[in-house]
């Protein structure tokens, strides 16, 4: 039931309109690790970073089965940071900084204890570090997941387009599925994306949920009306790692239980949103994850009488 979990620990500073964050942990390897680790152990990371971050987050994430024999540590430098700002629907932020630091020059290595796990999760992170991790895999997983961005479509797109032959399922957002498919309707938009590689697409509708693509099957799930949405910077990674957490613990990558894995998943982002950072995260157990995936259950369960 091993994972490997590629992408960024690194730090933001997040400014929405319910307050300012400070600098805080962040990294889409972070809120996957964080994510897949209540569903699924041990959680191989691999990333980078700097003298900088704080010796106590990485001993609460190896007491959660995070294994950090990939993360290379730069005693020289600073790791990535990333501040951010939302606008009032929370929906759309602009960057208003953005500091490589160790990502500059980042070359992840598989270490050997991590050779043959079944599960990869590609983090968000530029396209040809994604396929140096899949090529340095002596056995292909059972499963590859990615998520992407607008920015890797824009600057990498040729990398961008070898890596997609490569993966089983693609993250991506509704923006972002229009612009890499260049088609407007979702549907079209996820049969041209599946024609370039992937068997599964996953278009994130943030606040209003996310479908899930294989063929000429669509599964919908709607996102949980929240009171408060406080910080969605987390969120998509979140989502992603409770996706990907489930399957490798439940050992079944079909269709079927990837409607499950998008609802688990869905779940613990509704989590991640209710404050800043990684806070939330390291508050929930498995009772309360129980109890918000029946929330998503009610949300959705009718029965229906059609006339005869």
């Amino acid at each position: 039931m091993s994972l490997i979990v590629v992408g960024t620990m690194a730090f933001d500073a997040i400014e929405t309109p319910f307050g300012k964050s400070g600098q805080i942990i962040g990294g889409s390897a972070t809120y996957v690790a964080y994510a897949a680790s209540n569903f699924v152990k041990p959680v191989n990371q691999i990333s980078v970073i700097g003298y900088d971050f704080p010796e106590e987050e990485l001993e609460e994430l190896k007491g959660r089965g995070v294994q950090m024999d990939g993360v290379q540590v730069k005693q020289e430098e600073k790791s990535f940071f990333w501040a951010g700002k939302y606008h009032l629907d929370m929906n759309t932020r602009d960057t208003l900084d953005t500091q490589l630091n160790v990502l500059a020059s980042f070359e992840p290595k598989v270490p050997d204890a991590y050779q043959g796990s079944e599960f990869l999760m590609l983090g968000n992170l530029m396209p040809s570090l994604q396929l140096s991790v899949i090529r340095q895999l002596k056995n292909r997983p059972k499963l590859i997941v990615m998520d992407t961005m607008n920015f890797w479509m824009d600057t990498a797109m040729a990398d961008l387009e070898i890596v997609l032959k490569e993966v089983d399922v693609l993250m991506v957002n509704d923006s972002e599925a229009r612009q890499l498919s260049g088609q407007f309707s979702l549907v079209k938009a996820a049969k041209e994306i599946m024609k370039m590689g992937p068997k599964f697409l996953v278009i994130k509708k943030g606040e209003h949920g996310a479908l899930l693509f294989h063929e000429n099957e669509v599964f919908f799930a709607p996102a949980l009306p929240l009171e408060e949405v406080f910080d969605p910077t987390g969120a998509g990674d979140t989502f992603a790692g409770g996706f990907v957490g489930h399957l490798a613990a439940t050992q079944d990558i079909s269709f079927n239980n990837m409607k499950t894995a998008i609802i688990k998943g869905s779940a613990l982002a509704s989590f991640c949103v209710e404050k800043f950072g990684t806070t939330r995260m390291k508050e929930i157990n498995a009772a309360q994850i129980d109890e918000r995936i029946q929330q998503f259950v009610d949300l959705v369960n009718f029965e229906i009488k059609l006339a005869e």
